[in-house]
């Protein structure tokens, strides 16, 4: 599985990383270290995933030097596994906080990485084929129809500055189904209002082109207008004061603070779904496949590597399993 997966899975992770201690470095560390730099240098990692994987390591590191302190590499064997994997199921934090399914599976999936890249190099350990995945809790796709979306939209008070831009980051997040990260990386002269796109670097360093719609423009524009500064990012902060250095890189908006402002909008409106920047991706994707976008062209918008990432929107955006639902469903017919 990608590296890429990782990514998003931290949340219930971030309290427990205070209870990792530092100790001499082992030789499974050092080896860690070096498939950390394997990671940046030979698969272009992001710093995100870099620093997942980093935790996750260290983790298993620390539990072996604990639980198995003469453990080799050459030692680690599917009982040493099981036994971490029955410690992660066990684990709970200061907080009475558990580790979710989801997050004991990456946990394993940095694992078996870490052991793939041991074998590549000839470092005797155990085969990561003799490590099997726990299946992973069905989730529903969350998006927003287009009810929905225009409460959200109209949710905002565009009166002010600080209103204009939380209006034209709800309008570009759906216009461009752009990953929180890449929406706080923007700078103004990345812009082109004249041919409604522009380009960015997603997960691995990969490059695509993005593109504006009219309304998202037209937010955009209004939000620019109203701004006095000469600062490069797109979206910047109002709180704390004004730090004119490096062209406003301090003012910059950070992806947690463009999350607190989606979810504050979405209070207001009063929306049944708990929706994130991400439930804005999907709303992005789903949109256009059901409005007869092909897949392949959705799996470039979005910057997924694999066109199997994309196919998660396909049962929810065919049109034509609804009409044979309501054609052949005996529930459909008149009583």
């Amino acid at each position: 599985m990608s590296h890429n997966l990782i990514n998003c899975h931290m949340d219930d992770s971030k309290d427990a990383q205070k209870n990792i201690r530092p100790t001499t470095p082992s030789e499974i560390e050092k080896q860690i270290n070096i498939f950390l730099e394997y990671l940046e240098i030979e698969k272009n990692a992001s710093k995100l995933t870099i620093r997942n994987y980093k935790f996750y390591l260290r983790r298993f590191s620390q539990w072996l030097a604990e639980n198995q302190p003469q453990t080799s590499l050459k030692k680690i064997n599917v009982d040493t596994v099981r036994r971490y994997r029955v410690w992660l199921s066990d684990y709970v934090d200061d907080k009475g906080i558990t580790l979710k399914r989801v997050t004991q599976s990456y946990h394993i999936i940095a694992l078996r990485s870490f052991l793939r890249f041991l074998v590549r190099n000839d470092i005797e350990t155990l085969s990561p084929e003799k490590i099997d995945l726990p299946k992973g809790e069905s989730k529903s796709l969350k998006f927003l129809g287009r009810d929905h979306l225009r409460e959200l939209m109209n949710s905002v008070d565009t009166s002010n500055e600080k209103g204009l831009r939380d209006r034209a980051i709800l309008e570009l997040l759906f216009s461009t189904g752009l990953r929180v990260s890449e929406l706080c990386r923007l700078n103004r002269d990345q812009m082109n209002f004249k041919t409604q796109e522009f380009g960015v670097i997603g997960k691995g360093g990969r490059a695509r082109v993005v593109f504006l719609s009219d309304s998202a423009i037209f937010w955009l524009q209004k939000y620019f207008d109203a701004r006095e500064d000469n600062f490069q990012p797109v979206f910047i902060r109002y709180a704390k004061g004004v730090d004119p250095i490096n062209q406003g890189e301090r003012m910059r908006l950070t992806p947690r603070s463009v999350e607190r402002i989606v979810a504050k909008y979405v209070r207001r409106a009063k929306l049944p779904v708990d929706a994130t920047p991400h439930t804005l991706r999907h709303s992005f994707a789903t949109d256009l496949l059901y409005n007869g976008a092909d897949l392949r062209s959705v799996q470039e918008m979005l910057g997924h590597k694999n066109i199997s990432t994309t196919q998660i929107y396909t049962h929810v955006t065919n049109p034509q399993l609804k009409n044979v639902h309501r054609k052949f469903h005996q529930g459909n017919k008149k009583v």
